[in-house]
């Protein structure tokens, strides 16, 4: 049939992504109205002729995300290519079927015949789909033979194209399919290859704009042109996807094996401990009883894949999460990474997802830090007020540390504010400088801004509150506390961690305190049972005291790096308080970068309030008891606080209520049992005695401990009473006896003693020996003691042999011993001195006053003999009801320590005035 080159067509829009080529047959649902317009055209069409309307496909509205997705219309307002086509059915869809839509109940079939041409182009706003408008149409130029070269280049193409599909058919009737059309190519004449190109281009699957594009090529070159270059695109595309899905395979074949057979594997486990179950199974108990979930739906074991994707889902939603352009964000994506390339089961894929894990779940620094919760507690105007009652609320005494304390929160308050100020003050940039800087990373440097203090280190005996002095800390701070033991710790690796090398390889304390607190800014405390003074010293393993320091050093720890992590770790907001027993074995650079607080231990006023405030009421909610079926008197916890437990601290204490609180609960249930109808009653039973007495002491907590020492403490020549600081740093009295044995005036010292305090007693004889004839010990001068009368020596003994004794402080109760024993005057049993002397008998101060102060007040002494140099520690440190209670003799010389000790004019000096005769 001969179609004119302009007549007039219904035109019918396709809707996107439908579009009919020349050639192509397509059968698509259209509806009611649609269908009875199209029986009209039939209608009036004439019965000889074809039924021919035009079909225009219509692109969707432009993407602005994406403007090169389709090409635009060429006058720019509508489409106008399009495909004249042949009705072949119209028929109504007769079908029960639920995917037939009730508003297309029509299907249209249709053939392409040829391309044409809008005059006008369509009109989409007022175009209606249901519409049949005719509309002039243009057809194109009569087919004519294109060059040799432009068809030999399209054979190429789409021979090679029809071979990649044939291979890549895995039915083989669609194999036989696209050879026989590939003979169709290569038999076809010149003239109709653009016929050729329609067929193909048609039937491959190939993207709506490179279609559009084909069936807006008007001349035969351009249709040739455009087929070939298609032909090449999906050529490549295909082998591309084929050559990736080899590779997959290949890569997926090992990983599928071992998943099955380790499905098998848990399917056989599964069944043998159903059947072990079964034949292990009583005539009581029946197989599968609930309970057990072998093999069960409900079993956790089965769903260990599910959760292991789940897993890895959220480790990549972490990394996501990390700050952008960061070193840990940059070195979490390049170990994902690694982490999908390996084998899941694999051990290498365990510990990159260990690692993973762990660098995921620290807290790192943020540019949003320094609007934290912490931060705005700390600008609270109750901030202190609210400090100080959490303090006085979880310790009583301990004046001169919560003063300290409190000075400490001050600092980071005014730290805080300022800080906030100045960054409130700083003018407004340009608004192109700020959109500069939001798009860069965070400065790391922003948390180095914040507020930092010294370290805090607490030196006292145990049981003196340093753990509870940190945690109360942490509670006014609004911050997440935690406790680092350091005992035993021989190795670096234990703090820095170990390197990824390893096996087992692990981060160190401090970074594990970091993820369990969750912050960035917690409050860690550093506690061993003998505290930091006992880590261990250098070795073949490092040395943990060095790496403590860049832990504890405020100009080094905010970029600790830890061996595991392998990133800078910010330290620098964690307030890190450290606790020890004594100062003697911690090395001077770490001493160097922390400030000593030193808690020196409780008097007995203290204790009892402490006994009656803390102890006793937990003591009572540990055993079952209520307040009123236990209650002391103050005259026994006095008992108890002086005849029992002595320590620095209150552990003792607490364990002495323990035991009256266990022998009350005894007395209880043996109460309840002996009287019938008082279970569950909540009244008191008669007969029931809640309070103890004084003389209820003894019968519960035996014999005194303490008791015996006051009873052996008397006055005798040659003894007197110094006073020390035990290893643990407890205040205590410590004899020093003397007596006098046949020799040849020599000097005997017992009592594990050590070189320094061995000195002591030396210099303490020569001094005496110096002043004999002052003393009235000899009858002139010159003469030794020693060996005239008769020659002796002195055996001076520090009792408690097994503990080791060093230090400078005995030189004044040495000397005084010795001018007792050889003066034949005694010391009262109720003074104790410290001090040591030099040969010209001057007294120099010594260091732990308050904690021997506190020690000789436990110990009942009333007077106590103190270097001058300390006095001012005394009235600072010590408190007033201590003062009041003992007497203080303040001294310079060693003769002011002689007449404090024995008494004013008791020794009896001869100072005569030395005459000197001149030898001009």
């Amino acid at each position: 049939m001969a179609i004119s080159s302009t007549q007039r067509l219904p035109v019918l829009p396709l809707p996107f992504p439908v579009i009919l080529l020349p050639t192509a047959r397509l059968t698509i649902p259209i509806s009611r109205e649609l269908a009875e317009r199209l029986q009209a055209v039939l209608h009036d069409s004439d019965s000889n002729q074809p039924r021919v309307i035009a079909t225009v496909p219509v692109p969707p509205p432009p993407d602005p995300s994406n403007v090169s997705s389709y090409p635009p219309p060429l006058n720019g307002t509508g489409p106008v290519h399009g495909t004249a086509a042949r009705i072949v059915h119209l028929v109504p869809v007769r079908t029960l079927s639920a995917s037939v839509s009730p508003h297309q109940p029509y299907v249209l079939s249709l053939h392409g015949l040829t391309r044409i041409r809008l005059a006008q182009p369509l009109d989409l706003d007022s175009q209606v789909a249901d519409s049949l408008s005719e509309r002039t149409v243009h057809h194109p130029p009569a087919d004519q033979t294109p060059s040799r070269g432009a068809v030999e280049t399209f054979k190429d193409a789409a021979l090679r194209l029809l071979d990649r599909l044939a291979k890549d058919s895995v039915q083989s009737q669609r194999k036989d399919d696209w050879l026989r059309v590939s003979v169709m190519v290569e038999d076809v004449p010149d003239h109709r290859s653009a016929w050729m190109a329609d067929v193909l281009v048609a039937a491959i699957n190939c993207a709506y704009a490179d279609k559009l594009a084909f069936l807006a090529a008007t001349t035969v070159e351009d249709r040739l042109r455009h087929a070939t270059e298609l032909f090449v695109k999906q050529t490549s595309i295909s082998e591309v996807s084929q050559k990736i899905a080899n590779a997959v395979d290949e890569s997926l074949s090992r990983q599928q094996k071992e998943y099955f057979l380790r499905q098998q594997l848990a399917a056989i486990q599964r069944e043998l401990q159903i059947l072990h179950t079964t034949n292990n199974a009583g005539p009581g108990v029946p197989s599968g009883s609930p309970g057990l979930k072998i093999g069960g739906p409900g079993n956790e074991v089965d769903d260990d894949d599910q959760a292991d994707a789940d897993d890895l889902t959220d480790l990549k939603k972490k990394i996501e999460a990390l700050e952008a352009g960061s070193e840990e964000r940059k070195l979490g994506v390049r170990e994902w990474k690694r982490l999908k390339r390996i084998p899941q089961g694999s051990v290498e894929s365990g510990v990159i997802r260990t690692y993973l894990e762990w660098l995921t779940s620290l807290p790192w620094p943020s540019a949003a830090l320094s609007s934290s919760v912490n931060q705005e507690i700390i600008k609270e105007s109750g901030f202190l007020a609210k400090a100080r009652a959490q303090l006085d609320a979880d310790h009583f005494g301990l004046d001169q540390i919560k003063r300290r304390l409190i000075e400490y929160l001050a600092v980071l308050r005014l730290r805080a504010v300022t800080e906030a100020a100045s960054q409130v003050s700083v003018p407004q940039q340009p608004t192109l400088q700020l959109t500069a800087a939001s798009a860069q990373p965070a400065d790391r440097n922003c948390a180095r801004k914040g507020v930092k203090g010294p370290i805090l280190l607490f030196v006292g005996p145990p049981g003196t509150g340093k753990t509870s002095l940190g945690q109360s800390i942490a509670k006014a701070l609004g911050r997440p506390f935690q406790r680092i033991s350091l005992g035993g710790v021989r190795d670096e690796a234990e703090i820095r961690g170990h390197r990824r090398t390893y096996v087992a390889s692990g981060p160190g304390m401090i970074v594990q305190a970091l993820r369990k607190a969750g912050r960035i800014d917690p409050v860690i405390l550093l506690q061993v049972h003998y505290e930091i003074d006992k880590v261990g010293q250098s070795n073949f393993h490092g040395d943990p005291a060095a790496a403590l320091l860049e832990v504890l050093d405020p100009e080094q720890n905010h970029a600790f790096n830890d061996h595991y992590i392998n990133v800078p770790v910010d330290l620098s907001r964690v307030l890190f308080i450290c606790t020890c027993n004594a100062l003697d074995s911690i090395s001077a650079p770490l001493l160097d970068r922390c400030e000593v607080v030193e808690l020196s231990g409780y008097t007995y006023d203290e204790k009892i309030n402490i006994a009656r405030r803390y102890l006793l009421p937990k003591q009572l909610r540990a055993n079952g008891l209520s307040e009123s079926l236990l209650a002391l008197t103050d005259s026994a916890l006095l008992r108890i606080v002086t005849l029992y437990t002595r320590e620095a601290g209150v552990r003792g204490l607490e364990r002495a209520l323990s035991t009256v609180a266990r022998f009350k609960a005894v007395e209880w249930v043996n109460h309840l049992d002996s009287i019938a109808g008082t279970e569950g009653s909540d009244t008191m039973p008669k007969g029931w005695q809640s309070v103890i007495k004084e003389e209820d002491i003894q019968r519960i907590l035996g014999v005194p401990r303490w008791d015996g020492e006051e009873r052996e403490r008397e006055e005798k020549i040659g003894v007197v009473y110094g006073l020390v600081v035990t290893g643990m740093g407890e205040g205590g009295l410590m004899p020093v006896e003397s007596t006098a044995v046949p020799g040849s005036g020599h000097l005997k010292l017992t009592g594990s003693l050590g070189d320094v305090i061995k000195e002591s007693g030396e210099i303490a004889l020569s001094w005496v020996k110096a002043h004999a004839f002052d003393l009235g010990i000899t009858a002139g001068k010159g003469i030794d003691p020693l060996k005239v009368p008769d020659p002796i020596d002195i055996h001076l003994h520090l009792p408690a042999g097994a503990q080791k004794k060093d230090g400078p402080s005995a030189g004044v109760a040495m000397t005084c011993a010795l001018v007792s024993l050889l003066t034949g005057v005694m010391a009262p049993k109720d003074m104790a001195m410290t001090g040591e002397i030099t040969l010209r008998g001057r007294v120099t101060p010594v260091g732990g006053i308050r904690m021997k102060v506190l020690g000789a007040h436990r110990a009942k002494v009333q007077k106590i003999i103190l270097p001058w140099a300390n006095k001012r520690e005394v009235e600072h440190e010590v408190a007033l009801e201590i003062r009041q209670q003992m007497q203080f003799h303040f001294v310079q010389t060693i003769d002011e320590a002689l007449e404090a000790a024995f008494g004013k004019g008791v020794l009896g000096w001869k100072r005569e005035v030395m005459v000197m005769e001149s030898r001009l």
